[in-house]
């Protein structure tokens, strides 16, 4: 979730995230070396949009909308089994990815400023990342590490909105996912 603008975080970024605190204990510390969102407070996670909107955008409007668009997807279970590659960052597979995208795509549609990854990529690609701008024998050696705790599931029924203050991640407010599987 890093701002490449700046190499870093800026007050006011927000981003809707599903937490996974069941990879805490197989990802917390190379996430708390390797990714720097993880420095900054940010918990085990998939990325539902980042960047949202920004924070002084928030309002009670906001929340009723993400209230609305969220809670109309069912709640899920995800399986983590495998590690994945994009480019120099190594990540968690959720599986199935398609509950995920659909979170992403409901609330870009609803907020088409607000595209994925600023628009950067076309392809939705549901990750937990664990490292990034890592070597490829330091990517190896994580990810050989993180086989001794997979597979695991977790149980996804909401979404957290988390906004910088300018030195960490705090989450502001959660949605809840519909109740249906």
């Amino acid at each position: 979730m890093a701002d490449d603008s700046t190499k870093g975080f800026r007050a006011g970024r927000t981003a809707l995230v599903v937490r996974i605190p069941e990879a805490e204990p197989v990802v917390r510390g190379w996430r708390e070396r390797f990714d720097p969102s993880a420095r900054d407070g940010v918990p085990a996670h998939v990325t539902v949009l980042f960047p949202f909107l920004d924070e002084s955008r928030v309002d009670a409007s906001v929340h009723a909308a993400l209230t609305d668009v969220l809670g109309g997807h069912p709640s899920f279970d995800l399986r983590f089994g495998k590690c994945g590659r994009l480019s120099d960052v190594l990540y968690l597979v959720p599986e199935p990815g398609t509950p995920l995208r659909r979170l992403t795509e409901s609330v870009a549609e609803r907020w088409p400023e607000a595209p994925p990854y600023g628009g950067r990529f076309t392809e939705i690609i549901p990750h937990l990342t664990v490292a990034q701008g890592q070597e490829e024998a330091v990517l190896a050696e994580i990810e050989a590490d993180l086989a001794g705790g997979l597979p695991f599931t977790s149980r996804v029924s909401s979404v957290g909105l988390i906004v910088h203050d300018g030195t960490r991640w705090r989450e502001r407010a959660s949605f809840a996912l519909g109740t249906g599987h």
